[in-house]
């Protein structure tokens, strides 16, 4: 079993859909582009967002176990994916990248 990198590639909100459906809702979101997590196998990594990891979480555990070429060729790199979270107003985007250090 291997560690998975997790990279925030890329925030985006939508304000009118928040204005019109959702809640005032305080720190939604603190994930900022460019943040790194490494997930030791399958566990979510401290600090990631619970919502997000459920969004990942199987195909951090693919790739930690081996799992490659998802989807037939979508991505250049065969042992990584790239994955949104589901949150409707805010999705985050997070490349997975399979390392070569042995999980713990």
């Amino acid at each position: 079993m291997k560690k998975v990198k997790i990279t925030v590639m890329a925030k985006t909100e939508y304000p009118e859909l928040m204005a019109k459906y959702e809640n005032p809702i305080e720190h939604a979101c603190d994930l900022q582009v460019g943040q790194v997590f490494v997930a030791n196998g399958w566990q979510k990594p401290d600090g990631f967002c619970y919502s997000a990891w459920d969004t990942i979480s199987n195909y951090v555990m693919a790739l930690s176990y081996g799992a490659e070429d998802f989807f037939d060729g979508w991505m250049k790199n065969k042992r990584s994916a790239m994955l949104s979270c589901s949150d409707g107003f805010r999705p985050v985007t997070f490349l997975l990248e399979t390392t070569d250090e042995d999980a713990e």
